[in-house]
């Protein structure tokens, strides 16, 4: 079994909704969800729309090998109502979007799959969600955990935890 890590994005439609429904089909087809953190609103990044984002870190053990994964979680995004555009370039709005973060320990690099996450580093709707989870997690090719990446991060957009009525694990 491997323990990955997973951070759901979504700033289309009822992303709580979207996010338990993400959950549930992650938990039958992929494996065992065995934490997810708190709930983070960010503003976009890397694009301009008026919709912010949802974004939480779903931890899993899966037996899924790294693409296999990748698969599913690709499946289930579209059964959620992910577009994808391929006459767009950068990005866009979507219903869900689900990255695989860390795989275990292993740095992964095929034409389908970079783990960890190439922009991980970069991103502070990663980070912070990736720090309720596992503070100390050590990326494997920075040496630093999830706490000294956020500290280094260069993103200053806007992030904040939320609250709902409920937060459990699902």
């Amino acid at each position: 079994m491997a323990t990955c890590y997973v951070l759901f994005g979504s700033n289309l439609g009822d992303k709580e909704t979207i996010f338990t429904q993400a959950c549930l089909l992650i938990n039958n087809r992929c494996g065992a969800i065995r934490d997810v953190s708190a709930a983070y609103e960010s503003e976009p990044w890397g694009f301009e729309t008026k919709e912010w984002f949802l974004n939480r870190v779903i931890v899993l053990e899966t037996d899924l090998v790294p693409e296999d994964l990748l698969d599913a979680l690709l499946q289930i995004e579209a059964e959620l109502g992910r577009v994808r555009y391929p006459d767009v370039k950068g990005y866009a709005s979507r219903t869900a979007d689900l990255d695989i973060l860390y795989y275990d320990d292993r740095v992964i690099r095929t034409k389908r799959l970079v783990v960890p996450h190439l922009r991980l580093h970069l991103r502070r709707f990663a980070l912070m969600p990736m720090c309720k989870v596992a503070p100390e997690l050590v990326h494997p090719v920075l040496h630093m955990t999830q706490l000294e990446l956020l500290r280094h991060c260069p993103d200053n957009s806007f992030v904040r935890e939320i609250c709902y009525q409920s937060n459990e694990k699902q």
